[in-house]
């Protein structure tokens, strides 16, 4: 893997990109610098990932999304993928 992600990347695909290369500090910076859809659902899913599920929880309810009943990979491909198709 790249020590950067590729160019032209929207903050919530650059947060997944960290996550997947395990930084969770550059991945929840990303997804706190935009405070949209797409970042706040990011955001939910890094918080499930440390363990804190009830910030996890809140983020989940601000994007109206439910919490997710499958494991954190089963979580990240959709949402990697959603956030590809719409770029």
């Amino acid at each position: 893997m790249k020590p950067q992600p590729p160019d032209g990347l929207s903050l919530a695909l650059e947060a997944l990109w960290w996550d997947a290369k395990g930084d969770w500090e550059k991945a929840h910076r990303c997804a706190q610098e935009r405070d949209d859809q797409a970042g706040m659902r990011v955001h939910a899913y890094l918080h499930r990932k440390e363990g804190d599920l009830s910030n996890a929880d809140h983020w989940y309810r601000r994007c109206r999304a439910a919490a997710p009943q499958v494991s954190l990979d089963e979580e990240w491909e959709p949402l990697a993928q959603s956030f590809l198709l719409k770029s």
